[in-house]
């Protein structure tokens, strides 16, 4: 599987700090190691088709959703969003 960021996540990730953004590293490599670990509580956002959420901490979460290489035919991973619990409520 290809894993890839929105220039969304990047930007959101850029404004997160420095303690945060490595909680969020942690959780991605968590992710990519196995897609459903149980502590990121990964579950599927409700009103928004394909959009996937997973835990950081009690506070941030990021989204991904998935896609296929139309080229390969390999899953891509996108990682849409990352921020607080409730801003991705909004914009995920």
């Amino acid at each position: 599987m290809k894993y890839q960021t929105t220039a969304k996540f990047d930007k959101a990730f850029a404004a997160l700090t420095n303690e945060v953004q490595r909680k969020v590293e942690r959780a991605l490599v968590k992710f990519q190691g196995d897609p459903k670990p149980r502590s990121l509580e990964i579950k599927k956002m409700r009103g928004y088709k394909g959009i996937w959420e997973a835990r950081v901490d009690d506070f941030y979460r990021f989204t991904f959703e998935y896609d296929r290489d139309e080229a390969t035919g390999d899953v891509i991973c996108r990682y849409r969003n990352v921020g607080r619990h409730d801003i991705l409520d909004h914009d995920p």
